[in-house]
C-alpha cells in the first residue's frame, strides 16, 4: 500500500523526512506531498487545493493510507469521507473536524502582521496563506464521519491545546479509531517529535498489515 504523507500549512514536503528517517523499516512506498506544487497556478482556495490532492489520490493504482498533519488532516479525511473505499488506513495528527472559526481569524490576523519574506519557503505566498485559511472557515464533516470505517490512528501533541478536544472526540466518533496524545509535543509534531511519531507510525502499519 502506498503511504502519502500530507504536511501541515507553514510545512513543505520535507518536514516529514526526520519521520521517515526514524522509523525502523524503509519503503518505497513512502510519498510526502508538496501541497503547494500539486495546487500549480490555480487560486490557493480550500475547493482548488482538494481538488489537486484528490486528483493526485485517484491515480495511485492501489490501496492508500494517507498521513496528514493539521491542514493535511483534513484533506485526508474530506478524501476518505468521499472515497471510503479506496482508503485502507488514515492516520489524523492535530486534526480538525470542523472548522473553528475563530482560530482561523486569529491565524489570519497574524498572517497579515507578519513580512512576506517569512511565507517564501513555504512554496505558498502570503496572500495564499490568508486566501487558503479563508476559504477553510465553513468546512464541516460533522455529518458524514459515519462513511469512515478504515482503520484510524488519531495523534496530537499534549501541548496542542488548540487541537486537543477535536482529536479526542473523532476518536470516540469514528468507528475503528485510536488515540493518542504525544508527550513534550506541540502542534508540529512531525517536526518536534519525529521520533516518538515514527514509533506509533510503526506500531500502527504493523497492525493493519497482518
Amino acid at each position: 500500500m502506498k503511504r502519502i504523507y500530507i504536511h501541515g500549512l507553514g510545512q513543505t514536503a520535507s518536514s516529514w523526512n526526520p519521520v521517515l528517517d526514524a522509523l525502523p523499516v524503509t519503503s518505497d512506498q513512502n510519498i510526502c506531498l508538496d501541497l503547494s506544487a500539486i495546487i500549480k497556478k490555480q487560486q490557493t482556495t480550500y475547493s482548488n487545493l482538494y481538488a489537486a490532492f484528490a486528483d493526485f489520490c485517484d491515480t495511485q493504482s492501489e490501496g492508500i493510507v494517507l498521513c496528514g498533519l493539521s491542514l493535511g488532516s483534513v484533506l485526508a479525511l474530506h478524501y476518505t469521507i468521499d472515497h471510503p473505499d479506496r482508503v485502507k488506513a488514515l492516520i489524523l495528527i492535530a486534526p480538525q473536524y470542523k472548522m473553528p472559526k475563530h482560530l482561523l481569524k486569529i491565524q489570519n490576523m497574524l498572517f497579515r502582521c507578519m513580512p512576506k519574506s517569512m511565507f517564501k519557503q513555504t512554496g505558498f505566498d502570503k496572500n495564499a496563506f490568508i486566501a487558503l485559511c479563508s476559504s477553510m472557515a465553513d468546512l464541516d464533516f460533522r455529518k458524514s464521519l459515519n462513511k469512515i470505517t478504515c482503520p484510524v490512528l488519531i495523534l496530537c501533541g499534549k501541548k496542542d491545546k488548540a487541537n486537543k478536544k477535536a482529536a479526542n472526540e473523532l476518536s470516540q466518533t469514528l468507528k475503528n479509531a485510536q488515540h493518542q496524545e504525544i508527550a513534550k509535543a506541540g502542534h508540529e509534531v512531525n517536526i518536534e517529535a519525529p521520533v516518538q511519531l515514527a514509533t506509533l507510525l510503526h506500531q500502527f502499519y504493523s497492525q493493519i498489515e497482518r
